[in-house]
């Protein structure tokens, strides 16, 4: 499977751009989930790497090949790019029973009636939808739907497999269930994936890759923990996580060789983890809220807003002045409304933002 690569990719309708001088190289056999919300230009990135949308601007490259170059006019149509897509609504036609759903696309290809079976029947046993063959699509649930696209799409061998938010239409339970098949899918089938999603659980467990998108620029480019553990800039950290990442404000100043910050309160020693940017005055302070620790010797005095029992985990939602910030505790924990707790903000991650919301440095606090 080969690798993609968009180099200065845009794309605008009059002066919006949709998408905005675009550079990235997807590996080969990666899967790269294009994340962000509603209009970020995800969905435009997909379309145009597929050919259902023409860049205004830039070069798109699959494998060896250049599909698209504004400057030469080269602008390969979907059926030479040798990728498969997969639509939100499953199109699939309901007149033709699964089989002959996938089995459409190697006719048109013109395959022979034993090789097009074989293929067929290898789409079916992989896909585990060997029994609703002679179904048609109404009556078939949504995720066996779903299946029978992703069979349909695969069974014609793209290079490639594009796919636009096709679990959106499926219950919770369901969508859990698919994402373990997609992921399965992946590995057994060696092919690059590129997908898009705003649901940042959905990108965080399936992929190799996040690119995190924000009116039509990236944000970040990395590995899902990468993301996670250090975001670039506070879109990413408060777009990724569930809860999302504490943000407080505060101040930090420099004296001597150490740092300190102020914040909820109180000030803390900033013990930088690596390499810290000149910074002074205001900041944004940004942590995990599994780095929150409930513990009778921490120094920083919260009371209970509001305590979220899941069963594995619980969320407890702590003020601490006129903030509300949350804390993860392993486990169903329960606390009484306005209890005082002591707590802690623990580990090396604690991540400081400038005034324009750009990461500057990472460390811990600690207080004195």
């Amino acid at each position: 499977m080969p690798r993609i690569e968009l180099i200065n990719i845009t794309k605008k309708w009059g002066n919006f751009y949709g998408v905005k001088n675009l550079n990235m190289v997807i590996e080969d056999r990666d899967f790269v989930s294009l994340l962000g919300p509603s209009g970020c230009g995800k969905t435009t990135t997909l379309r145009m790497i597929a050919g259902l949308e023409t860049p205004t601007e830039g070069i798109i490259k699959i494998g060896d090949k250049v599909v698209f170059d504004s400057n030469t006019n080269v602008n390969l149509s979907p059926d030479k790019r040798e990728i498969g897509f997969i639509f939100q609504n499953y199109a699939l036609w309901p007149h033709m029973t699964v089989y002959e759903n996938i089995a459409f696309g190697l006719e048109n290809m013109k395959w022979n009636k034993k090789d097009i079976d074989a293929r067929v029947k290898e789409m079916l046993a992989l896909m585990k939808i060997e029994e609703f063959e002679k179904r048609y699509p109404s009556e078939i649930s949504g995720g066996q739907q779903q299946r029978v696209a992703i069979a349909r799409t695969l069974a014609t061998k793209p290079q490639v497999l594009l796919m636009d938010e096709p679990l959106s239409n499926l219950d919770a339970k369901l969508r859990l269930e698919m994402r373990t098949e997609l992921k399965r899918l992946h590995a057994d089938t060696d092919s690059t994936f590129v997908y898009v999603t705003h649901d940042q659980l959905e990108a965080m467990t399936l992929s190799t890759k996040i690119c995190l998108m924000k009116e039509g620029t990236i944000q970040q480019y990395d590995a899902p923990l990468t993301v996670y553990n250090k975001p670039n800039n506070l879109y990413v950290a408060d777009f990724v996580g569930n809860p999302s990442m504490n943000v407080v404000s505060g101040k930090i100043q420099k004296a001597g060789e150490e740092y300190y910050v102020d914040f909820l309160g109180y000030q803390a020693k900033f013990i930088p983890k690596g390499e810290i940017e000149e910074v002074s005055g205001d900041v944004t302070i940004g942590f995990r809220p599994e780095f929150v620790k409930i513990e009778e010797e921490g120094k920083i005095k919260a009371s209970v807003y509001s305590t979220l029992p899941s069963g594995l985990e619980t969320t407890i939602k702590l003020k601490i002045g006129e903030e509300i910030i949350s804390s993860i505790v392993f486990g169903a924990s329960d606390y009484v409304t306005d209890e005082v707790l002591n707590c802690s903000i623990v580990g090396a991650n604690v991540c400081i933002f400038n005034k324009e919301g750009r990461k500057v440095s990472m460390g811990s606090l600690s207080i004195e």
